[in-house]
């Protein structure tokens, strides 16, 4: 059986709750997490560990929380105040943890659904998607990590051009595959709204709602986007329900043409005091 999992967010509690509901075996299954696998939870350590034992069983994706994680570890960004990775960086197996996020995925297919952690941009086929998101990996996994880490901030380039190189070219692929939320027809990304779809800005959509996306013929599974509500298309699947605001944790099944939702409810521990 295959599933995909949406943001966890340090609910290590949750996590093991819902792979249970879905008699998850690491000898027989496979689960694909969508990002953000780490902060704001109350125990982002137990959730590494958790997926590094399950080996070639588990695809874990980078989100934008996965990537604060580096920042931090690497002393190019400050911790929020609402960030709770000291269990991870206080570790006495920090080194390793660190190292094992490096080599996480941006894009990955399983069970022909292309998943991500937000979004990808109407520009981007497929084939694309997984070629730029394999740049970045390799960047992540290269020797200069922390020459990039300091640039990887910022919404500009907000719109994608091939021709685009270098920190912009990256910073670009990064704000899409693990920020994107709205943009423009023409692929121009919003990055300020956080409520659902309502609140776009004039001019801007959902990103899988631009006409002409290349990838309308691909079936896409994504988090993130904890306030967009229920979204379960035979295209389409947004799994972030909201775990750690006190919403649940969503398994969906797709192996074998099957389609099945499975949810646990966050119990109070998972719910932080304080903003996104």
């Amino acid at each position: 059986m295959v599933f995909l999992i949406g943001d966890v967010q340090g609910c290590d509690g949750s996590l093991a709750q819902l792979l249970e509901m879905c008699g998850f075996s690491p000898s027989r299954d496979r689960v694909v997490l969508l990002g953000d696998v780490v902060n704001r939870g109350p125990d982002s350590l137990a959730v590494l560990r958790r997926l590094q034992r399950l080996g070639n069983a588990a695809v874990t994706l980078l989100g934008n929380h996965d990537l604060h994680l580096l920042a931090v570890a690497y002393g190019v960004r400050p911790a929020h105040r609402s960030d709770t990775i000291d269990d991870i960086l206080e570790a006495p197996d920090r080194q390793a943890l660190i190292d094992w996020v490096r080599q996480q995925k941006l894009a990955h297919v399983e069970a022909g659904w292309l998943c991500v952690h937000a979004g990808v941009l109407p520009q981007w086929s497929a084939p694309q998607v997984l070629d730029l998101a394999g740049e970045v990996e390799q960047l992540l996994r290269g020797s200069s990590l922390a020459e990039f880490l300091p640039q990887m901030y910022g919404n500009q380039p907000d719109r994608w051009r091939p021709e685009l190189t270098g920190v912009d070219r990256w910073r670009c692929v990064i704000n899409a595959l693990t920020r994107l939320r709205l943009c423009r027809d023409d692929g121009t990304m919003e990055f300020k709204t956080k409520e659902g779809a309502d609140a776009a800005p004039a001019g801007y959509r959902p990103w899988f709602d631009v006409p002409g996306r290349l990838t309308a013929d691909h079936p896409i599974a994504f988090g993130h986007w904890s306030t967009l509500g229920p979204l379960d298309r035979t295209d389409l699947l947004s799994l972030d329900s909201g775990c750690v605001w006190g919403g649940a944790l969503t398994a969906a099944r797709v192996d074998g043409g099957r389609r099945e939702l499975l949810k646990v409810p966050c119990p109070a521990a998972c719910r932080p005091g304080d903003g996104r």
